[in-house]
């Protein structure tokens, strides 16, 4: 099975051109967080969005909560899908999808011990797709992403087999990691974000590498 791709933490248009032309399947569009990198006001993100070709999706990360608020960020991106960075109220769904027709709902759960299983099973329920990552929603200044470390993939591997929907794999991945995290863990995509950046920037040369990593592949030679 071919492991999806998804580069998160979009700048500009002319990066999500470049991850599409290296073979992304999705980019990630970052809204206003507590903490972490890349996000870009919703005026950016609407035009990068409009400028991603079909059939690549974009991702709009959003940290509001309520269903009403989440509807009305996704609206004014006008991204393909929308990944919930925070734990919401599994309540919130029923009004999301009555607000979202059409629009793919991605749940980000955050994989800081064991409890995560449980959770991503609750979600599993509700969510089209999982996302596992490494923030930390119980710390005093929020991580809802980005951290660029990767998080225990026992807990995510028994999620992954756990559950019947598609589960990417974030949190710390890179070139040198990211075969053995698709080796232990099974996702049916994995995003990254900060492996693939240098100063802010999206790294060519780093996303060339990680590409080659993910299928087994020689590095396209992109600078």
């Amino acid at each position: 099975m071919r492991t999806r791709l998804k580069v998160c933490c979009m700048m500009a248009v002319a990066e999500a051109r470049e991850a599409v032309a290296q073979g992304a399947d999705a980019v990630g569009l970052v809204g206003t967080m507590p903490s972490g990198p890349g996000p870009i006001d919703d005026t950016l993100a609407a035009e990068i969005a409009r400028a991603v070709p079909p059939p690549v999706a974009s991702f709009l990360l959003t940290s509001f909560h309520t269903a009403e608020d989440i509807a009305g960020h996704v609206r004014k991106v006008g991204a393909s899908a929308v990944q919930i960075v925070r734990h919401i109220e599994p309540r919130e769904y029923a009004t999301l999808r009555h607000l979202l027709h059409g629009v793919r709902i991605v749940q980000v759960v955050h994989v800081e011990d064991a409890f995560a299983f449980g959770l991503a099973q609750d979600y599993a329920k509700l969510a089209d797709a999982l996302l596992l990552d490494s923030g930390r929603p119980s710390a005093m200044v929020q991580e809802l992403g980005g951290t660029g470390r990767a998080h225990d993939w026992s807990v995510s591997a028994r999620i992954v087999a756990g559950v019947d929907v598609p589960v990417f794999l974030a949190g710390g991945l890179h070139a040198g990691n990211v075969a053995e995290a698709v080796r232990q863990v099974r996702p049916w995509g994995v995003d990254l974000c900060s492996g693939v950046r240098t100063d802010g920037r999206l790294d060519a040369g780093k996303l060339a590498a990680f590409v080659a990593a993910l299928t087994g592949t020689p590095a396209s030679g992109r600078p």
